[in-house]
């Protein structure tokens, strides 16, 4: 008796419930709590970048060379870019078949600019094979375009350049590696920051440098902001990033296979 009486008061309930709209089956609940966390998120993320920017002294010449333990400098950078989650990589002093080993691993796009050593590239050793040295831009987008260049002028027997892609996003980044005569008036470094002031600022788009530009005082263009690796323990001050996107925060990672510490620049896109 006490349960057939409980009979209809369930039917009335249930039918309130169903009639406002407050009684949602399991699949419906999850899509209730989960839209609008997962949109807010892929706004977010379309709308962030982090670049990951690094030193990796891979020619096998310089006398920083036995630190990398070579290959493991190749697997810190890889797992640099995979720890931070980054949408882009500029890599200085570097070698053209490592940084392709990296984009394959990491599913990167890059672009190598090969530096000029005694009027030629300068191929790689210890060991042999790894391609030229240089400089590259890597990137998580396609990469529509890319623009690169030596200095007018650069200090012994290495030639200077600048490199920059651009991305599907339509958004620029750039590297360099300056001479290291110093940042006077009139030295081949100081006449290289000014080229590379010009360079940027031509640039017409949302834009972000990052390099090692041996020098402390800024090569950004008027209305880009500057963020340099002053705190690092490592060859502080002299790795610098600029740009023209909003918000920028700058986290520094000290490195174990090469001789500069590693800068992670995150940012908010204007558009």
């Amino acid at each position: 008796m006490i349960r057939s009486s409980l009979r209809p008061l369930r039917s009335l309930i249930l039918g309130c419930l169903l009639g406002a709209g407050l009684l949602l089956s399991p699949n419906s609940a999850v899509a209730a709590t989960t839209a609008p966390s997962g949109g807010t998120h892929a706004h977010d993320a379309h709308r962030t970048f982090a670049l990951l920017q690094m030193n990796v002294c891979s020619s096998g010449y310089a006398g920083c060379y036995a630190k990398t333990e070579y290959p493991k400098v190749v697997d810190e950078v890889v797992g640099r870019i995979r720890a931070n989650h980054v949408d882009a990589v500029t890599l200085n002093e570097a070698c053209s078949g490592d940084v392709a080993t990296i984009a394959e691993r990491t599913r990167f796009h890059y672009r190598f600019a090969t530096v000029i050593y005694n009027g030629a590239p300068l191929p790689c050793k210890s060991p042999d094979g790894r391609g030229f040295f240089g400089n590259a831009v890597l990137t998580k987008e396609a990469i529509r375009a890319s623009e690169d260049a030596p200095y007018s002028v650069f200090s012994g027997v290495e030639q200077r350049r600048w490199l920059c892609v651009t991305t599907a996003r339509k958004l620029d980044v750039c590297t360099s590696h300056l001479s290291t005569d110093g940042e006077a008036s009139g030295t081949a470094n100081s006449v290289q920051c000014a080229e590379l002031t010009r360079v940027l600022a031509s640039r017409g788009r949302s834009t972000v440098f990052a390099g090692d530009v041996n020098r402390h005082a800024s090569c950004a263009p008027e209305k880009q902001w500057t963020l340099t690796d002053t705190a690092a323990t490592q060859a502080p001050g002299i790795q610098h990033v600029y740009g023209n996107l909003a918000a920028p925060t700058l986290e520094i990672e000290p490195t174990t296979y090469t001789d500069h510490d590693a800068l992670v620049v995150r940012a908010r896109l204007r558009h």
